[in-house]
């Protein structure tokens, strides 16, 4: 790479507004590229469930914008010990979380409607539209028009799909498909704080049968539930209060804490999440059209690593746009170092989902 006088783009739009197309925005217009973020939602809510921040995406995040781990690190929690227990109560065994002295730092969990509304905070508000649900977009050798259901269009230099497992960006420039379910349902929320459940510096892991449950602290008096069951078929459930329903239903036979805490959880806050996977891409970038995050990679929420290897395609598009001589080169070169590096996790991803789908196998038998 060489470092360039100034970026290969002037303009781009970024669609979706989480955590990957907010971080983007933020480091394109570090490097002086006029960056906007099209949300389709009417407005950012107290939503999302626990994010675990590792070192790989935190260490991006400090190089798009120093001080940003300070602010985040103030809102979230670090686990310290794990305990894993039954679905009845019997504790298994417990550890300190192993961790080296450098990384102590840089480990912590926080809410997800935090980190959206910090990275949200440290840009422009005129240059976030919300209300902007992209239906389409045409390109051509110069430019990238943008169309959407709100009657608006933009032109730009540079589109970047941002916008989750379920992307149109991707739908529009690829063409392969929705997701392929997985074969288990999870459920998350965020609850209060209760200290018969867990120790303030602790996370819970809990194993039942064909069941599990991660609970920990996220801070500020908040802890993240998450659990899964194995489902041969995925379904979603009509409403709020049906969704609360089946996960009493599905784990009627655990503790009586975590029973408490399930029916305490407002319904509308928990999420029933299919989980959901794709084949991986060989190409993630077309002419002026490219993609990030759980676009292009959607990652399982078990495994830590969905917002820390968005945090670094953010980072590095960011740096290939400025410090390679033109667009395609730089896209180019985006793809082939990302979808290496993705292609590690998505093989931890597929080894997890077969032996899911034999132990569904082996109970149809």
């Amino acid at each position: 790479m060489r470092e360039m006088s100034k970026p290969v783009v002037e303009n781009v739009a970024i669609i979706g507004g989480g955590i990957g197309g907010l971080a983007t925005a933020i480091a394109l217009r570090k490097q002086g590229i006029d960056a906007h973020v099209y949300e389709k939602a009417r407005e950012f809510r107290p939503v999302g469930a626990g994010v675990s921040l590792k070192p790989n995406g935190l260490r991006c995040l400090d190089a798009i914008k120093p001080g940003l781990v300070d602010k985040l690190r103030r809102l979230g929690f670090q686990v310290q010990r794990t305990t894993l227990k039954t679905s009845t109560g019997e504790t298994v065994w417990t550890t300190k979380t192993p961790m080296m002295p450098k990384d102590q730092d840089l480990t912590f969990a926080i809410w997800w409607w935090h980190l959206q509304h910090i990275l949200a905070s440290e840009l422009p508000s005129e240059v976030i539209h919300l209300n902007h649900r992209c239906v389409s977009f045409e390109q051509n050798e110069n430019t990238v028009t943008a169309k959407f259901e709100n009657g608006k269009t933009v032109e730009v230099d540079l589109l970047i799909g941002a916008d989750g497992i379920n992307s149109r960006v991707r739908e529009i420039l690829i063409g392969d498909g929705q997701p392929t379910y997985a074969g288990s349902m999870c459920w998350r929320a965020i609850v209060d704080y209760r200290d018969e459940l867990l120790l303030p510096d602790e996370g819970l892991i809990i194993r039942g049968e064909q069941t599990a449950m991660i609970l920990y602290p996220l801070g500020q008096g908040k802890i993240n539930w998450s659990a899964g069951k194995l489902f041969p078929e995925s379904f979603v459930s009509p409403s709020a209060a049906e969704t609360k329903y089946r996960v009493l239903k599905e784990f009627c036979n655990w503790m009586k804490p975590i029973l408490e805490m399930m029916a305490a959880t407002d319904a509308d806050s928990i999420l029933e999440t299919p989980i959901c996977e794709r084949l991986p891409l060989k190409q993630w970038s077309y002419g002026r059209v490219t993609l990030l995050g759980d676009a292009v990679h959607g990652m399982s929420p078990g495994g830590g690593q969905g917002a820390n290897t968005t945090f670094e395609d953010a980072y590095e598009l960011a740096a290939y746009l400025y410090n390679f001589p033109d667009l395609q080169t730089a896209l180019t070169n985006y793809d082939k170092r990302r979808i290496q590096r993705t292609g590690l996790f998505h093989l931890k991803w597929c080894i997890r989902i077969a032996s899911q789908k034999l132990l569904l196998l082996r109970q149809a038998i």
